[in-house]
């Protein structure tokens, strides 16, 4: 059974409630767990749940599929959770799983039966079903190479019932999962609060001379103790010149004095993620130049902070954040601004230093799914994360905070993890 405590069966209800007004009407979902992916041998990944299907119900188990009938006669058909059924065997191989009344307490689903009689289930659902709705990854960047558990259904079910309408799920979903409720930030509160332990452990840690794997492995220990299944993602624990490159996670170099340390890292909690980095001074001291550039990029942080309001939007968000970047490189001596001025606007200066984005929805994903041309909306939760690349100079700078769109601003799950360089020296010494 999963480590971390068990989250409040409302919030899989109300889900299920909320998709309910997106359907059309005479219509039937469904949705399935993702594999247990193979490594090699007889070797097999780590488990993790398909974030739409856990969504929808809080199942945290493989060979679990969700049918949902809003409309059909009888109400016990209307919400069906099938699970694999478990034996003696199974329990002595693999350990527990769901028993029924668990799911039940789980997900609120009423009506849980074994797999085995899937089939015979879903058939009769189909004779009476309009409109049948299929579950596929569908962000905008996902390069997906392996068939998915919903991918082969896709085709299954096609095959076996080819007169009927089909319809895309994930638009629906991804609608839905981009505003979080109350419950579901409870549980990023809690990611957050196990990421701000490591990295006040790691504060303690971190000096000349240690492997930059020691320190992920500071992290993980201090997640892993607090129920958190471990990171939310492959860590960044980038020192000196590897700091600057976005995607380093070989964390294999030695920190040096007088290096800066990038961290990139989040805990998982529930199947939530958090999505932290800082950036701090090897020797427990930024230099006047490390100071100069930290500070430029976190005041472009709390300018982007009080431009994630509802009403804004992605596109004319980063355009304003990329002024306030300009302005800072220009102070900082990395660029001229006669050169700004007269730059071509479709390859701008600024990108040789900032070339990514500054803001991404976070949940169940950490890329989390979402409309970048939606409007923002109260509940979105996104990542800040400014940062100033100077490859000649061996100096990165990310610094990246997780915040909550409210009516009236954000409210910040990351306030209490240390980000001031005055702070950051005074508890390295």
């Amino acid at each position: 059974m999963p480590r971390y405590a068990p989250l409040n069966t409302s919030l899989f209800v109300e889900n299920r409630k909320r998709l309910y007004s997106e359907l059309h009407s005479c219509s039937l979902l469904v949705l399935n767990s993702n594999d247990i992916m193979p490594t090699n041998a007889d070797g097999s990944m780590r488990f993790i749940q398909n974030s739409d299907l856990f969504y929808l119900t809080g199942i945290d188990q493989e060979e679990s599929i969700l049918l949902m009938f809003p409309d059909f006669p009888n109400e016990d058909f209307r919400e069906i959770l099938f699970l694999r059924e478990t034996n003696e065997e199974i329990a002595i191989w693999e350990g527990h799983k769901y028993t029924k009344e668990e799911a039940r307490e789980v997900s609120g689903i009423q009506t849980v039966l074994w797999l085995s009689q899937f089939e015979r289930i879903f058939s009769m659902l189909m004779a009476e079903a309009n409109h049948v709705y299929l579950n596929a990854n569908e962000h905008i960047r996902a390069d997906v190479k392996v068939e998915t558990r919903d991918a082969r259904f896709i085709k299954w079910c096609q095959q076996q019932y080819p007169l009927h309408r089909y319809e895309r799920l994930a638009p629906h979903l991804y609608h839905l999962r981009a505003v979080k409720s109350e419950e579901e930030v409870k549980v990023m509160q809690e990611a957050c609060n196990i990421t701000e332990k490591g990295f006040r452990r790691v504060l303690q840690f971190v000096k000349p001379g240690v492997m930059e794997y020691e320190i992920e492995a500071e992290y993980l220990h201090e997640f892993v103790r607090n129920r958190s299944r471990g990171f939310a993602y492959e860590p960044i624990v980038a020192s000196g010149k590897n700091a600057c490159v976005l995607h380093y996670i070989a964390n294999s170099e030695m920190c040096k004095e007088g290096d800066l340390l990038l961290m990139d890292v989040g805990a998982e909690y529930g199947n939530y993620n958090a999505d932290m980095t800082r950036t701090i001074p090897v020797s427990g001291k930024f230099t006047d130049r490390q100071k100069q550039v930290y500070n430029a990029v976190l005041k472009v942080q709390r300018e982007a902070m009080k431009m994630l309001r509802p009403g804004n939007v992605v596109k004319d968000y980063q355009k304003e954040v990329e002024k306030i970047m300009e302005s800072e490189l220009i102070g900082l001596g990395l660029l001229d601004k006669h050169d700004v001025k007269n730059q071509n606007p479709k390859q701008p200066l600024l990108k040789k230093y900032f070339m990514h984005g500054t803001s991404h929805h976070l949940g169940l994903d950490v890329h989390d799914v979402g409309n970048v041309y939606r409007i923002f909306e109260p509940g979105m939760v996104f990542t800040v994360e400014p940062g100033i690349y100077i490859r000649e100079e061996d100096i990165g700078i990310r610094l990246e905070n997780n915040v909550v769109i409210r009516e009236d601003g954000i409210h910040d799950l990351m306030a209490n993890i240390p980000i001031e360089a005055e702070e950051i020296e005074a508890l390295m010494n």
